[in-house]
Order: structure tokens, then C-alpha cells, then sequence
């Protein structure tokens, strides 16, 4: 039986509701009038839209209202109102109860929709088979795909799309299946086909899906056409194969051009091996060059500022001192005599560090071991050092651990001269310079720091260099060959020395050297 159409159940609906208000006009309080009433309502729920619904059920509850006041003579009031409440809220909640069921109506149609859509448009095949194994629906796709029509598939079981060698045991499958029935992938590590109408085989991807309904077992296939992918599956393979000779082809050729690439390649090692020998070579000789230009231009540097002073003042003073004649005149000439001794002793001891980096250079220095009393060996040299000091420098010693030690004494006192005499030199007036040494362990740590100028930041890395003095000290006397020549000497002592300084604060130099025996 086919539901009411929209415009049949509006016919009938408004139909009944006239009818029924005749009714209530010639029959007036009859109980069948308010059933017609809402039998009137009810029928509304097979049309669209909310407004039908609504309209008949207000207008309803106006004709109650009328035919209540038209019987009001034969009736008594209370008794009037109290039915007409009762009619008003009856057709209210059965107008209510409408408008919910059209709209589960509604969903159910909108579900419905989609599901057809999504059946009818999806672009894989896809098979209904109820418990028989018979197929009940089939989506356009899966008729496209097996090129049959929808009359000539439906009802027919699912082994006349399976090959002919393949379906008894099909058969015996879908019977497994239907008793323990999961959704599952069909074809793992093997090839499916299925067969067209016209009995050709075509590759085949099925997927299985299941559910029950009135306890019937009803089974989904969800089938894709994978001809192109084996197709393509086939071409790689074929040329995957014709690359495999290609391969072996080209081994061939690259075997017969290794041999004689090798054999260039020697050749070329060879020519490329003596080049870089020249190369290096020439790279050495470079800088070599390159080093020696430097030293050649610190020392000319140096030479034309510390030889030219001290001469300058040794040739006024000797010819300031050929003036003063007179005996009262003793003083100046005293005063001029010892700026001579001291450029004099100046200019000694440019030569002394001339020489010293000169025999260090040509490795005729060696180490001489020989125990001694380390502080009163420290002792005696700060005892030296007193002679340039400035007025109001201190010397601060601190001294700890063995007394004696063993090592070079006289290149230990050549480094500690000239790293004392650099304190002093650089130091202010009432400056104060520390000295610590401790004595433990086999190792002698000594530490000399001041309160002098400091060393700029970037002229720190360059102070072992041969010649090299810092940017703001050009204008006082040196050589720049002081602490090259205490490196060196901790070199051969196989000590280590390390140096801190920051610019207007001081500087700090230490240096560890191991005790060493007196056969080394």
C-alpha cells in the first residue's frame, strides 16, 4: 500500500475539517466533532511544512470556541469551560505531536537522501548479497563495471560475477563466511578477478562488510576495478627488466672505462701528488717570506726608535758634559754622565736580547739541571730588582711549599728577571707587583701580576711574536723580544706559561715548569 501523496493528504485534511465543522453546526457538543478535529490535524503529517499543521490547529481551536458559545444556552458554564479547555489543549498537544513526527520525518528522508546519493554516486562497485548469497542491490558503478543491467543482476547469486574455475570453491567460502562472518580485505597476497557479461576476467579489489536484520545475514561488497594499477604494475616490471639490462650492459662499459680510468688516474695522482709537493713547498716558502718581512719590519721599527733615543741622549749629554768645565758645575755634569751609563746600559741590553734570541734561534742554548734553595734563589733576584724600581712600587712575595727545586737555574733567572723587570716597567709610581710561588708536587708555579697598564684585548694573541709590542706601549723603551725569549727558555724547561690582562687594570703571567732531573 503506497503512503498518502502531499496534495492527497492536504485534500483530505482540509476535506474532514470541513466536514466536521458542518458537523458541529447541526450537532453541537457531539464528542465525534473534536475527533474529526484532530483526525484533521493528523492527517497533516503527511504534508511538508510546518504551516497546514499550524493553521488547522488554530482554527480548530476557534470553531471549538464558537460551537462553546453557540451551545452556551443548553449547557451550564462551568461545565462549558472546562470541556472547552480540555478540546483546546487536547488538539494544542496532538498539533505539538505533528510537528515532532514530520520532523523525524524529515531526518529519516534526509538520511535516506544521503544514503542514495552516496549508493548511487560512489565510484566503487558495490554489492548487496542477503543470506542465500543472492544479490539483492548493486550501485550504477558495480553494473557499469561487470556491463550488466540492474534487471539482469538482481536476484542472481554472487558466483555468476566470480570465473568459472574459481566458484565452487567460492561457494564453500561464502558458506565459511556466513558462519563466522567479519569485515575484511578479500585477496591479501594474491590476484582477484571477477567476470563481465561477456565473460572476459577483469582484477578485482573486494572489500567485505556485514549485518544482520530480522536475524538475516546480509553481506556488503565493496569491489574496485584495478585493471589500470595491473597494468601499470606490468609495465614497471617490464621495465624494471629492460633497466636490468641496460644495467648489465653499462657494467660492462663502465668495467672496460675503470681500466683505463685508473690507469689516467695513476698518472694523474702522480702529476697532482708532485704538484702539491710544489705547491706546499711554495706555500712554506711563502710564509716563511711572509713571517720574515714582518720581523724585518717590527725589528726596523723597533731599531730606528730604541737605538736612535739612547744614542740621541749619549750625544747631548757628552757634549752638554764638555761645557761644564768649572768644579761648581760637578752636578750637572754627574747628571748628564748617567743619562750616558743609562742608555749605555740601555742599548747592553738590546744587544743581550739580540744575542739571546740569537743563540736560541741557532740552538746553542741548552738546559744545565742543578738543585737549588728556591725562595732564597727569588730572593736575591727581587734583591736585583730594587734597582729600577719606582719610587713607591712595592714587591709582594708570597712563597709556599718545598725548598728546593731542581731545573735550569740560570734560564729560570732570565725569565724571571725579564717578567720582573716588565711588572716594574709598566707599573705606576706607588704600584704594587705580586709574586707567588708555590713549591708542591714536583712542579714550581710561579705568578706575577701588577697594576700596570694592561695589554689590549687584540694584541694579546701576538705577544709571543718575535718584535711585537702592544698599541699602548710604543712610546716606552723595549724590545719586544722579552717574552719570546721566556717562551722559548720555558721550552726548553718544558714549562707552560699563560698570561691575563685587561687594559687599564694590570696584567697577570704565570708559568708551571716541571722538576726534572739532572741527566735531562
Amino acid at each position: 500500500m503506497h503512503p498518502l501523496t502531499s496534495r492527497q493528504a492536504l485534500f483530505s485534511s482540509y476535506l474532514l475539517f470541513a466536514v466536521t465543522a458542518i458537523s458541529s453546526y447541526f450537532f453541537p457538543g457531539n464528542v465525534a466533532i473534536t475527533g474529526g478535529f484532530l483526525l484533521s490535524i493528523f492527517i497533516t503529517v503527511f504534508i511538508p511544512g510546518k504551516g497546514s499543521t499550524i493553521i488547522l490547529s488554530v482554527i480548530s481551536i476557534l470553531g471549538l470556541t464558537i460551537f462553546a458559545i453557540i451551545s452556551r444556552p443548553h449547557t451550564a458554564l462551568a461545565g462549558t469551560l472546562i470541556q472547552l479547555v480540555f478540546k483546546t489543549l487536547l488538539i494544542f498537544f496532538s498539533c505539538i505531536l505533528v510537528l515532532h513526527l514530520k520532523n523525524l520525518y524529515q531526518d529519516i528522508y534526509s538520511d535516506k537522501t544521503h544514503m542514495t546519493s552516496l549508493f548511487e554516486n560512489a565510484t566503487e562497485g558495490i554489492l548487496l548479497t542477503n543470506g542465500e548469497g543472492k544479490i539483492i542491490l548493486a550501485n550504477p558503478s558495480a553494473l557499469k563495471m561487470f556491463e550488466y543491467s540492474n534487471a539482469e543482476l538482481i536476484n542472481q547469486p554472487i558466483e555468476i560475477l566470480i570465473p568459472k574455475s574459481s566458484r565452487h570453491g567460492h561457494e564453500k567460502l561464502r558458506h565459511g563466511f556466513h558462519e563466522h562472518p567479519q569485515n575484511r580485505v578479500m585477496g591479501s597476497g594474491r590476484d582477484l578477478f571477477g567476470t563481465k557479461k561477456d565473460g572476459t576476467n577483469l582484477p578485482v579489489e573486494v572489500s567485505l562488510s556485514h549485518y544482520r536484520r530480522n536475524n538475516e545475514l546480509f553481506v556488503i561488497a565493496f569491489v574496485v576495478d584495478i585493471t589500470q594499477r595491473k597494468e601499470f604494475e606490468i609495465s614497471l616490471v617490464q621495465q624494471k627488466m629492460q633497466l636490468e639490462k641496460m644495467t648489465s650492459e653499462m657494467r660492462k662499459l663502465n668495467a672496460q672505462l675503470e681500466a683505463k680510468v685508473e690507469e689516467r688516474t695513476l698518472i694523474l695522482k702522480e702529476a697532482l701528488q708532485k704538484l702539491e709537493e710544489s705547491q706546499q713547498e711554495l706555500n712554506e716558502a711563502f710564509d716563511k717570506e711572509k713571517q720574515l718581512n714582518e720581523i724585518k719590519s717590527r725589528f726596523v721599527s723597533m731599531a730606528s726608535h730604541e737605538f736612535r733615543t739612547p744614542l740621541s741622549t749619549i750625544l747631548s749629554s757628552a757634549t752638554l758634559v764638555s761645557k761644564y768645565e768649572k768644579t761648581e758645575e760637578n752636578d750637572k755634569r754627574e747628571k748628564h754622565v748617567k743619562k750616558i751609563k743609562d742608555s749605555v746600559g740601555h742599548l747592553n741590553s738590546l744587544l743581550e736580547d739580540f744575542l739571546s734570541l740569537g743563540k736560541l734561534e741557532e740552538g746553542k742554548v741548552s738546559a744545565s739541571v742543578s738543585s737549588f734553595a728556591v725562595k732564597e734563589f727569588i730572593d736575591d733576584i727581587i734583591e736585583e730588582m730594587k734597582v729600577i724600581q719606582k719610587d713607591g712600587q712595592q714587591l709582594i712575595c708570597k712563597y709556599e711549599g718545598s725548598d728546593n727545586f731542581t731545573t735550569d737555574k740560570r734560564l729560570l733567572k732570565n725569565i724571571l728577571i725579564n717578567l720582573f723587570s716588565n711588572a716594574l716597567k709598566f707599573s705606576p709610581d706607588e704600584g704594587r707587583v705580586w709574586i707567588q710561588t708555590e713549591n708542591e708536587n714536583n712542579h714550581l708555579r710561579i705568578l706575577v701580576k701588577d697594576e700596570g697598564l694592561g695589554i689590549p684585548e687584540e694584541d694579546q694573541q701576538h705577544l709571543f711574536a718575535t718584535f711585537y709590542r702592544g698599541k699602548n706601549v710604543q712610546n716606552i723603551q723595549g724590545t719586544g723580544l722579552g717574552l719570546p725569549i721566556v717562551k722559548r727558555y720555558l721550552d726548553l724547561l718544558k714549562g707552560t706559561i699563560s698570561l691575563q690582562s685587561k687594559l687599564g687594570e694590570g696584567t697577570t703571567v704565570s708559568f708551571t715548569l716541571p722538576e726534572m732531573k739532572p741527566s735531562e
